[in-house]
């Protein structure tokens, strides 16, 4: 099996704050790979390692089969990068835009050119390369910027939270893109996402990432699968703590379930078959005096996956969003 990326105990600290904390991973060549996770989770900070821009505090990896710590021209040679922030100017067309890059590269004469018109017809901007950027949508933008991060042809490509900010029509185009990209192109897809559908649906390895640290990893039917049928979501009205805890026993014992009560104090139960359950949940309510507010069930999906292993839901980020903050302000003043 072919790796094209493998990190070995990889690990990003600013001062006190372990951004990326001893992560070990291997992609093979021509897949989608997803790290998936809420915000300040470490994914970005973990793509700018494996792109170079950041030395790991701890830990390596390779890239292409370079190090990137001893190797890393090698590795800027090889790969490909859109980043989460919009990086172009809007003041140039799509085309010089595109040139410009494109010079970075040494890129040059009629082959960057060529390269130009073959990678906006690709994304099919084609016929607005001439308009000035101040005039293109945030959809077109991004397409632009996948265009432009395939200009030196490279065989690893890190895409960082791609759809980020667009409405969900231009995400699902954006999401042809990729995949037309990884058929036709034959290049290596490392992609973070806090989107669940995104990981889903694009990903075919998948590592869950929270707080630094690999949580879970394989594909998403893999990943769904450590969830083992329908999971009901019970809102109920604030009780006695005694009450609530009688109650979950009750589901425990009648159910042969293991609820499990949310830090959002909702309880979620795990069952094989939740419209059979239903009934049986309000009756063991009634009988404990719990009154149920709200009663949702799903099945399966990487959400659940989530919620199994850290007690919250991915959207539920308000911790990670402190963690991005003092993440934030720690490369602001240079901790590197």
């Amino acid at each position: 099996m072919d790796i094209a990326i493998e990190t070995i105990n990889l690990t990003k600290r600013f001062g006190d704050l372990t951004a990326v904390d001893h992560i070990n991973i291997g992609i093979r060549k021509g897949e989608i790979f997803g790290l998936l996770g809420p915000n300040g989770a470490g994914k970005t900070t973990t793509i700018h390692m494996l792109a170079t821009i950041l030395k790991p505090t701890e830990g390596t990896a390779f890239v292409g089969g370079y190090d990137i710590l001893s190797e890393s021209e090698k590795v800027r040679r090889i790969i490909g990068i859109v980043f989460q922030d919009t990086t172009v100017d809007r003041n140039l067309t799509g085309f010089e835009n595109l040139w410009v890059y494109g010079k970075l590269y040494g890129l040059s004469g009629s082959y960057l050119k060529d390269r130009i018109v073959e990678l906006l017809r690709f994304v099919e901007l084609e016929r607005w390369k001439d308009v000035p950027l101040r005039k293109y949508s945030g959809g077109m933008i991004r397409r632009l910027e996948i265009a432009r991060s395939m200009l030196n042809e490279p065989e690893i490509l890190f895409l960082d939270e791609p759809t980020l900010g667009l409405d969900p029509q231009t995400r699902v185009h954006i999401w042809e893109y990729i995949r037309r990209i990884r058929e036709e192109k034959d290049i290596t897809i490392l992609l973070t996402t806090h989107y669940l559908e995104e990981a889903d649906v694009l990903c075919d390895g998948l590592a869950i990432i929270d707080y630094g640290k690999i949580i879970a990893i394989g594909s998403p039917n893999e990943l769904k699968s450590k969830v083992s049928g329908d999971t009901i979501y019970l809102k109920i009205a604030h009780e006695d703590g005694r009450k609530i805890d009688f109650f979950m026993r009750s589901i425990a014992e009648n159910l042969n379930a293991k609820p499990q009560l949310l830090r959002d104090s909702r309880v979620m139960i795990v069952v094989p078959n939740a419209p059979q359950i239903i009934p049986q949940i309000f009756r063991i309510a009634s009988e404990t005096e719990i009154t149920i507010k709200e009663l949702t069930y799903s099945r399966p999906s990487l959400n659940e996956v989530f919620i199994k292993l850290t007690g919250r839901s991915i959207r539920d980020e308000s911790g990670s969003i402190m963690q991005l903050m003092r993440l934030r302000r720690a490369i602001r003043f240079g901790r590197r």
